[in-house]
C-alpha cells in the first residue's frame, strides 16, 4: 500500500510540474531542475527508516551523478537546437551521460591512490 502511496504523491507532483511548464516554459523547467526526485527519494527512504548513513550515501550519489546529468542535459539542448528528433536528442544525452560517468569514475581511481 504504501508503495502505491509514493508512487501517487511522485506522480502528482510530475503532473504538476509538467502542466505549469506547459503554460511557462521556463518556470516548468527551474523547477524541474530542482532536486525533486532526490528530495523525494530521500523522504521516502527516511519514512521507510532508513539509517542516515545510507542517506547521506544516497545525497552523495546524487551528487556525484550531477556533473553527469548536466552534460545530458546540454547535449540534449544543444541537440533540439540543432533540430534534432527528441528521441535522438535524448538518446545522444544519455550516451554523453554514460560516457561522463565512465571517464570520471576512471579519473577519481587513478587520482584517488595519490590522496
Amino acid at each position: 500500500m504504501f508503495l502505491i502511496a509514493k508512487i501517487l504523491v511522485s506522480a502528482v507532483i510530475i503532473g504538476l510540474v509538467t502542466e505549469l511548464a506547459r503554460v511557462f516554459p521556463k518556470y516548468g523547467g527551474i523547477i524541474a531542475a530542482l532536486p525533486l526526485v532526490s528530495l523525494l527519494s530521500l523522504l521516502w527512504l527516511s519514512i521507510q527508516g532508513e539509517q542516515t548513513t545510507n542517506l547521506s550515501k544516497f545525497a552523495l550519489g546524487v551528487l556525484w551523478g550531477f556533473p553527469a546529468t548536466a552534460v545530458l542535459l546540454i547535449i540534449v539542448v544543444i541537440s533540439l537546437k540543432a533540430s534534432l528528433s527528441l528521441f535522438i536528442s535524448i538518446g545522444l544525452g544519455v550516451g554523453g551521460w554514460i560516457i561522463f560517468l565512465t571517464v570520471q569514475d576512471f579519473l577519481v581511481k587513478k587520482v584517488t591512490p595519490y590522496f
